[in-house]
């Protein structure tokens, strides 16, 4: 079976771009938009509606293969690929990258993805955008599932070495600032693993000792007692605190151990993560000090687990981290790593180093993409898998429960 022409149409996400360097200068949020000049390049306006690219492939039989292109929220920071815009990299699609994929044959999803995951620009010298390589290499494992007549989950499986698990990973869901109406949705809904939280800001948020967010913790504990149907429903309680334990504490790391030691100590019955306690500016500087604090944390014998998200967004970087032992947990931001053959590889390098692989990704992906990254995922099997995309609760999450419970019933 071989692929035959390669069509791409322009669409939404299921949030926004946002300019993150507007925003840390000072922009302010006015509704769901904001007020202020942009500052990256390529942006419009500080918040603008998110876009994706739908690529599909035409096989020789007619059938045909899709997978959506997307990058993160805060696309055009950190280093990561310029905004990534439909009209701009649709002409691309549709020439360039299509010259090496028309004609090929589905004989090995790994083999194309590998292809397309490497391919330079031309033009730039560099590889070409990540949004690409994410969504082509989605559409390759779906178009060698259909050349094969298997489901996605199993071409992952076969090509890596791995079985299709038979039973369900931890959905995780996110709150957004809404997080006590958000946190009542995924009690209801019986997630796994809550509520992310989103707390971004020390004054506000966290307190500048950290009593906010030990008030919200011991709310929440007490929300899902409350809520719960029966006491069989044990979620972890996982919170992105994004560095501010480390301005909060003056990047103190034995008074960062004893604070998370104290939230694990309120949190409980539930097990509680704590992902991006610090952000000391740089990769190196980061392992060693997540490093430190896991050891800490261990040492004080909480239970607490720790996860590493900033500064490790690339294979080569989760690698490390996981080599490193800088947190219990790997966030494996799935735009982030490109062609979605390094989210398997991600997922099964943490796990031969016993480090959990949270396979996580962005509120600005897509229904097709949330898809096809369940298939990866029950094909390589992460500790918890992001519900996405969106910051609604109820959407992400029906979205990539759905797909888990129908691969549950098509590989049993």
């Amino acid at each position: 079976m071989k692929i035959t022409k390669v069509l791409c149409s322009k669409g939404r996400t299921g949030f926004y771009f946002d300019d993150q360097k507007a925003i840390k200068a000072g922009a302010k949020a006015d509704g769901s938009a904001y007020i202020g000049e942009p500052m990256t390049p390529g942006f419009t306006a500080v918040r603008q509606a998110g876009e994706s690219i739908s690529v599909m492939l035409v096989l020789e039989d007619g059938q045909i293969a899709q997978g959506d292109c997307a990058a993160v929220q805060y696309s055009g920071a950190g280093g990561r690929d310029p905004l990534f815009l439909a009209e701009d990299f649709i002409p691309f699609i549709e020439t360039v990258v299509a010259e090496k994929l028309v004609g090929k044959e589905l004989n090995s999803f790994r083999e194309l993805a590998e292809m397309i995951d490497s391919m330079i620009d031309e033009k730039t010298g560099k590889l070409i955008h990540t949004a690409i390589r994410y969504g082509v290499t989605q559409a390759l494992l779906d178009a060698v599932a259909k050349a094969k007549h298997k489901v996605m989950a199993e071409v992952v499986a076969e090509e890596y070495g791995t079985k299709v698990l038979d039973k369900e990973i931890p959905i995780f869901t996110q709150s957004g600032d809404l997080r006590h109406d958000n946190s009542d949705k995924m009690i209801i809904k019986g997630a796994a693993v809550l509520p992310h939280a989103l707390i971004n800001n020390v004054e506000t948020k966290l307190g500048k000792n950290g009593e906010i967010l030990m008030e919200y913790v011991k709310w929440l504990r007490d929300r899902i007692i409350h809520l719960r149907s029966n006491e069989d429903y044990v979620p972890q309680m996982h919170i992105d605190v994004y560095g501010t334990m480390g301005i909060a504490f003056n990047n103190d790391f034995d008074k960062i151990a004893q604070y998370i030691t104290e939230l694990a100590e309120a949190a409980k019955p539930f097990r509680l993560a704590i992902e991006g306690p610090v952000d000391v500016g740089e990769r190196e500087a980061q392992m060693v000090a997540l490093t430190e604090i896991t050891k800490k944390v261990d040492e004080l014998g909480s239970g607490a687990l720790i996860v590493a998200d900033e500064w490790c967004n690339t294979l080569e970087d989760i690698k490390e981290f996981a080599d490193r032992k800088s947190g219990h947990m790997v966030q494996i931001k799935t735009p982030d790593l490109g062609g979605i053959n390094n989210v398997a590889e991600a997922v099964l390098y943490c796990k031969e180093k016993n480090i959990y692989a949270y396979q996580g990704g962005t509120c600005n992906e897509t229904d097709r993409s949330a898809q096809i990254c369940t298939n990866v995922a029950m094909a390589v099997g992460p500790c918890q898998i992001l519900a996405k995309p969106g910051m609604g609760v109820d959407e992400g999450f029906m979205i990539v429960y759905n797909e888990m419970q129908r691969i549950l019933r098509l590989t049993k």
